[in-house]
């Protein structure tokens, strides 16, 4: 099957022309007519098999021209970079359609985006935080909203934005379509799906978290974090086969510790994102990798989810990561529209139950590697490594440093004052022979006007 024989429309059929796109892929051939008949649609299909067109071709496809100010159509992401790409390809599909599309998400001047809204819009793609924020000033308008599509809802979840995605649907039109497109299907997501979406039709092109199987998977066994810094410094070093490389840490401390490591070892050739950076700082990190400016970009996982960069040799989880699905969305950012790929991940003995759980959840195995003999092993460890030293039970210790304790000392007499009442101030008046009031100077004076009497 190729376009042609997807009930498009002349102008989408352009765009992807211009766009050099032929045949579709399953999900985007399988998906066409259940959003396309106005139902609530969850699709299911691996990282890189163009979810993004799998739902916006038919969207655009039924949208007709309108000159209202407020939004039909509203996309749901977790992440600023993802707003930022999903608008880039809408835009490229609309092309030869007169379609008003915006992105607004956290982290610029909301001021400048309430402008942009106000000048009207027919889709707006956004991140639940600032949509939220948008509506409740009433600046944007979710009463028109006729089609709203939820992607990556999983990491929304793991973002903590489930509290923010049940206040929007509580302000959108109960008279919707739902749509729903995700590499994994967890508890969360499950539940979600039963509350929100009514008789939901599944479009599963492939089991919740099956690997594509153009990405060779490989692992290491490895000391700990440092011995992991030196493996990385062998391999990369080979530039030839390291392309075009990103790699996965776990938290902003681990970024910020390998990029300065790296910025030493690989001088010019290494970038940084993660949620402590600016966005302008974010996007020119990604635009750096993407044109092949630096070959290295480090990462945290707001880099796991839906963005499309090409042609990225290798992806590296420098830790293993914890949750299974994690992984999955990770190695997806290689080997995307059917090119090869290979993914590695570094895993300690701590990490190894979390590396069980990943081949669970694939039901294969990842090869491992032999370590390479020339890679040092170090003894140094991270303050997060280093063991946690437990002190024998001490008596005389509080429990609690912060806790406070009794007064080491007794209060000077001075200090030991007690209220006494209006007697007190008939005291101070008589020691220092002086009223200490307006009153008592009115009193004092008639007082001795009598006495001259």
């Amino acid at each position: 099957m190729t376009f042609q024989d997807l009930n498009l429309s002349t102008q989408l059929l352009n765009a992807l022309d211009d766009l050099e796109f032929k045949i579709p892929t399953p999900i985007q051939e399988q998906a066409f007519s259940p959003v396309m008949s106005g139902k609530d649609v969850v699709g299911i299909a691996q990282t890189g098999t163009g979810k993004t067109y799998a739902y916006m071709l038919p969207i655009l496809r039924m949208l007709k021209y309108s000159i209202q100010q407020n939004p039909r159509v509203l996309v749901l992401v977790p992440t600023r970079e993802l707003v930022v790409q999903v608008v880039d390809e809408i835009e490229k599909l609309s092309t030869y359609i007169n379609v008003r599309v915006s992105g607004v998400y956290g982290g610029t001047n909301i001021n400048t985006q309430k402008q942009v809204v106000s000048q009207g819009l027919d889709i707006v793609v956004a991140t639940p935080g600032r949509l939220y924020d948008l509506a409740v000033s009433r600046a944007l308008q979710l009463k028109s909203i006729q089609k709203l599509v939820i992607d990556e809802v999983d990491v929304m979840m793991d973002l903590g934005f489930r509290h923010q995605l049940m206040n929007i649907f509580d302000i959108l039109p109960r008279q919707r379509q739902n749509i729903m497109f995700s590499a994994t299907m967890t508890e969360e997501v499950e539940r979600i799906i039963s509350e929100i979406f009514v008789n939901p039709q599944k479009v599963s092109i492939a089991k919740s978290g099956t690997p594509l199987e153009n990405i060779k998977q490989y692992g290491y066994r490895v000391a700990n974090f440092y011995t992991k810094v030196n493996l990385l410094e062998h391999l990369l070093d080979n530039e030839e086969e390291f392309q075009k490389t990103l790699l996965f840490v776990a938290n902003k401390r681990m970024a910020d510790r390998l990029f300065d490591r790296f910025e030493r070892t690989f001088p010019d050739q290494c970038a940084v994102i993660h949620s402590n950076k600016t966005q302008n700082y974010r996007l020119r990190s990604i635009e750096q990798f993407e044109s092949g400016e630096h070959r290295i970009l480090i990462a945290t996982d707001v880099m796991a989810r839906g963005l499309d960069i090409d042609d990225i040799s290798h992806v590296i989880n420098v830790d293993t990561p914890e949750y299974p699905e994690n992984y999955m969305h990770r190695i997806g950012r290689t080997g995307r529209a059917q090119k090869k790929g290979v993914s590695l991940v570094l895993t300690t003995e701590k990490e190894k139950d979390a590396l069980d759980a990943i081949e669970d959840l694939m039901e294969m195995n990842v090869e491992l590697l032999g370590f390479p003999v020339s890679v040092e092993i170090s003894e140094e460890l991270t303050p997060e490594e280093q063991p946690k030293v437990k002190e024998i039970y001490n008596p005389h210790k509080r429990p609690n440093d912060d806790e406070a304790g009794a007064a080491f000392h007794e209060k000077k007499e001075k200090n030991r004052k007690v209220n006494q009442g209006g007697k007190y101030r008939r005291e101070i008046a008589k020691k220092y022979k002086k009223p200490k009031t307006r009153g008592d100077k009115t009193f004092n004076l008639k007082h001795k006007k009598r006495k001259k009497k």
